[in-house]
């Protein structure tokens, strides 16, 4: 098959066998006829459904596949030559993909789905992984004297490979299976953050710091008037108060669940002193939600506590509402604030600029996580990101296990 048949793109995958049960001749010319006669093809039905249900596995996939795109979908099929596989790909990559992190999960559920084998299609098995090669190193040395190397001599060797709990922490999360998933809650329980500290008000005893003079005194009239030593005091360290920003919106959706799993680790450990909000269309708290010991408990009071996951964004809007009724009012004053997102904005990109000022003036620091910024190439160049970005003072990468753990030693020392 010659590149002009592929659509002038090599990012198409190799030709696969097609669904036969598909693709027969009959069923084929009964989905390419105009709707416009009044006898209903049965055939037609049955491929709909089927490709229908190709759509709910894309979905699961994490791609926020809507009604509007699935009739796209549909549309497209009917004007494209479904003998060919690879018209059938980009009918669908066309159609129901909407970001470039959309691609690979689409890829692997596209594979799944018209592979050769019917039990492959039916439960949407991934694609096998490919093999990874381990380095061979030599565990001892031969001793002297021994052969050159022409004898067929055992030399022990070890086997020297990343174990799967190393890979997982520098995988994208975006393109985790689910049990690669389940393997992840487990490691995010695992975490102990450190929260950050600031001096307060009230003062304890210590070796260093300023004298104290009652405790001096005090220590005077015990000994008969005299002074024998010179007490100090230092001012007691209590938790700085972190607030978390997630956006749910639906370009960040394949990582708002694992970063609320992430709040609620970090909420746990210092319950009184984090904030959690979710950012879309509007501003939701979820603090109360997050404080709840069991995290699937959590997360899930959490889910039914936001009502525009995985919908559009307005970060201007949405910041400016945080800063209106809390931010201003304590909430943000001296503290750590953590923005999670991509910096998609549909509203005007100075509006956020001007919140992300505003919200500097008040914070102690401004954390800025975006998961694209780990990838290479990334440039900073979308409206929202380009406009917050001259108001923060770290910009992050949150793709990883291993970047959020980085995160959680920039708060310590924050």
């Amino acid at each position: 098959m010659t590149t002009a048949d592929r659509g002038g793109s090599s990012d198409a995958p190799a030709p696969r066998q097609h669904a036969g049960a598909l693709l027969a001749a009959g069923v084929v010319e009964s989905l390419s006829r105009d709707g416009d006669s009044g006898d209903a093809d049965p055939g037609t039905d049955a491929v709909l459904e089927d490709f229908v249900a190709f759509t709910r596995l894309v979905r699961n996939a994490g791609v926020p596949v809507t009604t509007d795109r699935v009739a796209a979908y549909l549309q497209a099929l009917r004007l494209s030559d479904l003998r060919s596989e690879v018209a059938t790909y980009w009918a669908g990559r066309l159609t129901l993909c909407g970001d470039p992190d959309d691609v690979v999960r689409y890829d692997h559920a596209f594979a799944a789905w018209f592979s050769a084998d019917p039990r492959d299609q039916r439960m949407g098995r991934p694609a096998p992984p490919k093999p990874r090669i381990s380095t061979m190193a030599a565990l001892t040395e031969p001793p002297p004297g021994s052969g050159t190397g022409d004898e067929d001599e055992e030399t022990p060797e070890l086997r020297v490979a990343a174990s799967g709990e190393e890979i997982l922490r520098d995988r994208d999360i975006a393109e985790l299976s689910i049990g690669e998933r389940e393997h992840l809650k487990q490691l995010l329980a695992l975490l102990r953050p450190a929260p950050p500290k600031r001096r307060a008000r009230r003062r304890r005893a210590a070796r260093r710091g300023e004298p104290d003079p009652r405790r001096t005194l005090r220590a005077a009239l015990a000994n008969g008037g005299e002074i024998t030593d010179l007490r100090r005091r230092a001012r007691r360290k209590r938790p700085r108060r972190v607030v978390l920003l997630i956006d749910v919106s639906g370009s960040m959706s394949p990582y708002a669940d694992t970063l609320l799993r992430f709040a609620h680790v970090v909420t746990r450990r210092t319950p009184t002193a984090v904030e959690t909000f979710t950012l879309g269309t509007r501003l939701t708290r979820v603090t109360r939600e997050l404080r709840q010991r069991d995290p699937e408990r959590a997360l899930a009071d959490a889910g039914r506590a936001i009502p525009d996951w995985s919908g559009g964004t307005r970060l201007g809007e949405v910041l400016r509402a945080f800063l209106d009724r809390w931010g201003q009012r304590g909430v943000a004053r001296r503290a750590v604030v953590v923005v999670f997102s991509d910096g998609w904005e549909r509203g005007g990109a100075d509006l956020l600029g001007e919140q992300s000022a505003r919200l500097r003036r008040l914070a102690h620091r401004v954390v800025w996580v975006n998961p694209h910024a780990g990838k290479s190439g990334y440039e900073p160049v979308q409206g929202g990101i380009a406009a917050a970005l001259p108001h923060v003072d770290r910009l992050l990468a949150g793709h990883s296990l291993t970047t959020l753990a980085e995160l959680l030693e920039v708060l310590r020392d924050a």
